[in-house]
């Protein structure tokens, strides 16, 4: 039988499925995360093999498949991209390896080859769009040192900065001081400095739902905290629809991530904070493993036409440098 293979891969989760030729889910799996990075591709790499493996003995096929396309955090960067290429073509998992963003997966499912916006925020946040004409737009996704606003790292840091603030003097007392403290297993604030530095980002990540009841239960700091965020996703859907317009008609927008998703903390309070712009939101659920398994379906009709080792990119990159995200 004739299969191809699509992978997500981000910090905390990577998600394979086995597709049919045809397009039929045959089987899929999950392992640990698989972020592309230079400086250990082979990590990624296991990972991907991992959850591939999976999924493989779930279907019932053998390895290797006609095409595999994952889509991995960090891959970005052309660097981090080629590095873990090189690594899964060693692992024997496909005939035919092609490596993109995590961003790019999700989006395909969300809107194939087609015109719209998806915003995306979760531990990171990022905003990728395609105009009418087919150019592709990056909004955001610079990474928690120069980026990530509106994402649950962010949140998660900027609440602990405000704590410090009020340890010091310079807010009022807030109640996230509780219960961030009890969150981070630490009994002073002093502390947060150490956990913080030993912290994952995902683990940063993981206390902006407390933020957001705090600022439910109308917390100022909280409350700053959220709106900050929710002002920075409507940055980021404003400057989509700036560099991809102008629309006939509203452009399609999903909201996807652990944040923004229906269910997400800040689902609601984003919906209001776009409402007046020129969107039409969709409630679709998106399932990047299998944006990157049609990817991979894509990819092997082209092989007539690309070498082993051309990659076509899915887009024109046109507004951003190609970084990591």
């Amino acid at each position: 039988m004739t299969f191809v293979i699509g992978v997500d891969g981000g910090g905390t989760t990577t998600r394979a499925v086995i597709v049919a030729s045809d397009g039929r889910e045959l089987g899929r799996a999950e392992s640990a995360g698989a972020v592309a990075t230079v400086d250990d591709p082979g990590r990624a790499a296991d990972s991907v093999r991992a959850a591939v493996r999976r999924a493989a003995a779930e279907a019932g096929v053998t390895l290797p498949a006609a095409n595999m396309w994952a889509g991995l955090a960090g891959a970005g960067s052309v660097a981090a991209e080629l590095a873990v290429s090189q690594e899964l073509d060693d692992r024997s998992l496909a005939v035919q390896v092609r490596v993109g963003t995590d961003v790019e997966a999700a989006f395909h499912d969300a809107f194939g080859d087609g015109p719209g916006v998806l915003l995306i925020s979760g531990t990171g946040s990022i905003a990728w769009a395609r105009a009418l004409d087919g150019e592709v737009h990056r909004i955001g996704g610079w990474g928690r040192d120069l980026g990530d606003e509106g994402s649950g790292y962010k949140v998660g840091a900027d609440a602990l900065r405000r704590v410090t603030w009020a340890e010091d003097g310079r807010a009022p007392a807030t109640p996230l001081r509780g219960d961030l403290l009890e969150r981070c297993g630490a009994d002073e604030v002093d502390e947060l400095i150490a956990w913080i530095e030993t912290a994952s980002k995902s683990e940063v990540a993981a206390l902006a739902p407390l933020v957001v009841a705090s600022a439910d239960a109308g917390d100022t700091a909280a409350l700053e905290v959220v709106g900050d965020a929710v002002a920075a996703l409507r940055g980021h859907v404003r400057a989509a629809l700036e560099a991809t317009g102008p629309w006939r008609e509203p452009a399609s927008l999903v909201l996807w991530g652990g944040l923004v998703a229906e269910g997400g903390a800040l689902r609601a309070r984003v919906v209001e904070a776009l409402s007046g712009m020129e969107v039409r939101l969709s409630a679709r659920e998106v399932d990047p493993p299998m944006g990157a398994a049609r990817l991979a379906l894509a990819e092997s009709g082209r092989r007539r036409t690309c070498s082993p080792r051309t990659r076509p990119l899915a887009g024109r990159y046109t507004s951003w440098p190609p970084s990591g995200s």
